[in-house]
């Protein structure tokens, strides 16, 4: 309620003042196009009609009537009445402002089911000669991968919904920060990124999308308690069950959520990083530094404290490693080819790999490329992480560690397939994630049309397995959440 008192707020001080002109070319008719595909988005066929103004400020946005269904809901004639359709519609409101030294921005999200009206982004930009400094609520994109590389770490991800997966700029979260980048000659430039306090990514707590990390875990917690407990000879069976009853009543009444309710907003969460970019010749490089907090929580986990107090509250705290990363990134045309490549090591406390506690010290690499292949637009790209010391995992059989029984490797193979017709009104497309070591993935055929300032999208999400299938892992347990979509959306 906060924070949608404090965006009416915001949005009352930006109209209220201002009166409405409009110049001699301003319409309200349908303009050429303009679109842009920036991102996995369909902004081909945007119209470029002038955006209102109200005292200097630029509107635009859109405006979408959408339904979404999940084929699960309509096997039987009980589940279809049982379905919803999602929220039916949403919005966007971007404000922007422009003076001789100084940019201004409100970008604001409009849908029913969370507050209805969120911040996406908020800030000030400054210039100073070659020096811009950028305050307020940001997304920024660091790294070269098209698709969540391993160097683009400022912002945390939104996996609430994995309809929206394949869309790096909408499943970003802005965080508050400071930015600065100092345009040195032509072709180099040196950033400064401060993040006064921490958000990890925001996964759903209940529901289809909900992880089983999130929803399996206090039943993981008090079967390995009982298991541990019926193998103590000194326990007698009396006991045995007034304990298993109590950890079946705590089961019970615990609420997961309660868990991940730790205040990261301190400055003892803060962020900082530095990223430096140049191009020699025809190739681009960067390099960077980055000290933060890995955005997945780190779950402690020790059996043993539950015989101090007997309360299965004490065995488990849920929190977020601090750590620091070092990464290259390297782009260049390449025989016809746009190749880009990241590398990245993630340093983390555990440098013997036997806490349970902390991510073991990882290796990260990003390899891809796109082309236009006889009209069709190939975006092909490969991310891994290597996770160091893995061998030193589940040793002490006291502690759970975070990553038990996690693999050494973790692949994913994202390939994106676009041809657009009818001068480019018509466009197909289908995306593609395949997670190697669990053998699952997503794929998601589009076809979406677009005429001037409106468009209508046709898209649908198929889980599936690759040689097999596996029904855990990031992919694999949602293997029932086979979706259809239908946008109707309107741009201004």
């Amino acid at each position: 309620m906060k924070r949608f008192l404090f965006s009416l707020l915001v949005l009352s001080l930006v109209l209220l003042p201002g009166k409405w002109y409009l110049r001699s070319d301003d319409d309200f008719g349908f303009g050429g196009d303009t679109g842009s595909d920036e991102g996995f988005g369909f902004g081909g066929g945007a119209s470029s009609a002038p955006s209102p103004v109200l005292s200097g400020v630029k509107i635009g946005g859109e405006v979408s009537a959408e339904l979404l269904g999940f084929t699960d809901d309509f096997e039987t004639a009980d589940k279809i009445k049982q379905g919803q359709l999602g929220d039916v519609f949403s919005g966007i409101l971007n404000f922007s402002a422009s003076g001789s030294a100084a940019d201004a921005v409100i970008n604001l999200n409009l849908v029913p089911s969370a507050s209805p009206l969120t911040i996406d982004e908020a800030y000030v930009r400054a210039y100073f000669g070659p020096v811009n400094i950028e305050g307020g609520i940001r997304k920024l994109t660091w790294g070269r991968a098209d698709s969540f590389g391993p160097l683009d770490v400022v912002n945390p991800l939104d996996y609430s919904d994995l309809t929206e997966i394949f869309d790096p700029v909408h499943v970003k979260i802005g965080r508050p920060l400071v930015h600065v980048s100092w345009g040195i000659g032509n072709f180099s430039k040196l950033e400064g990124v401060f993040v006064p306090g921490f958000q990890g990514h925001r996964f759903a707590m209940e529901g289809r999308w909900a992880p089983s990390q999130i929803t399996g875990l206090v039943p993981s917690l008090a079967a390995g308690l009982k298991a541990t407990l019926s193998q103590n000879p000194l326990i007698t069976p009396s006991q045995l069950a007034g304990m298993s009853g109590s950890l079946d009543a705590w089961q019970q009444g615990v609420d997961p959520e309660d868990y991940y309710q730790t205040d990261t907003s301190s400055l003892q969460y803060a962020q900082a990083g530095l990223r430096f970019t140049t191009t020699i010749g025809s190739s681009d490089f960067g390099v960077q530094y980055y000290y933060g907090r890995l955005p997945r929580p780190a779950m402690d986990i020790r059996l043993d404290r539950y015989f101090a107090s007997y309360d299965p509250e004490d065995i488990l705290s849920i929190g977020y490693n601090d750590y620091h990363q070092i990464g290259i990134d390297f782009a260049r045309v390449i025989a016809g080819f746009n190749v880009r490549a990241e590398a990245a090591a993630n340093i983390t406390e555990d440098l013997d790999g036997d806490r349970g506690d902390i991510y073991n010290p990882s290796v990260a690499w990003s390899l891809g490329f796109d082309r236009d292949i006889g009209g069709v637009i190939v975006n092909l790209q490969v991310t891994e992480s290597i996770l160091l010391f893995q061998d030193q995992i589940g040793k002490d059989p006291k502690i759970i560690d975070t990553e038990d029984g996690k693999d050494v490797t973790a692949t994913r193979l994202t390939l994106i397939l676009s041809k657009k017709l009818f001068r480019d009104k018509l466009e197909l497309k289908a995306v593609g994630l395949w997670d190697i070591e669990d053998e699952a993935c997503l794929i998601m055929p589009t076809i979406a049309w677009t005429n001037n300032d409106v468009s209508v999208e046709l898209s649908g999400g198929i889980f599936g397995g690759i040689f097999g299938f596996s029904d855990d892992g990031e992919l694999g347990q949602y293997r029932d959440n086979h979706f259809v979509k239908a946008v109707l959306t309107y741009s201004f």
